[in-house]
């Protein structure tokens, strides 16, 4: 899995969303491209508007900790048209641009604050996560829906 804070990696990802118009297409799946970049916004507001999400209760927050997070953060790469959670569906149409730069913001602020600020830091479902964690989620989480739409 490749490390989403070394620049290299960021630019590369960056680039592929830049290869996105607003009539790309999916391959797979129901979303379309403006929505599929406001759901990979949905990581970045809950680690940075984290007032906007309620916290999972305490069962939920145990089964997301020991069920879920080792699907997110571990290296497997996602399955085609996987179930996702009510928090991450979009499904009114959102403005291509916007959510492009919005991506493109949040992917910037994550390479400005380093891995150092993420090494411990708590994640909104899954509790605290290492660097090597966080890189995997956002990396594997975007990788996953840029090759749903081609690039």
């Amino acid at each position: 899995m490749k490390n989403i804070f070394e620049k290299s990696t960021t630019e590369e990802v960056i680039a592929r969303i830049g290869k996105l118009t607003p009539a790309t297409s999916p391959l797979w799946g129901k979303m379309t491209v403006s929505q599929m970049l406001a759901h990979c916004c949905v990581t970045y507001e809950m680690l940075f508007e984290p007032e906007r999400f309620p916290k999972p209760n305490f069962l939920m927050g145990l089964m997301l900790k020991f069920l879920v997070k080792p699907t997110v953060t571990g290296n497997v790469p996602y399955k085609k048209n996987l179930r996702t959670a009510p928090a991450f569906m979009i499904t009114e149409d959102k403005d291509f641009e916007t959510e492009r730069k919005r991506l493109i913001d949040f992917l910037q602020k994550v390479q400005d604050l380093g891995e150092n600020y993420f090494e411990g830091r708590e994640s909104h479902s899954f509790g605290k996560l290492s660097k090597e964690e966080w890189s995997t989620m956002f990396y594997k989480h975007l990788d996953h829906h840029l090759g749903q739409f081609g690039v």
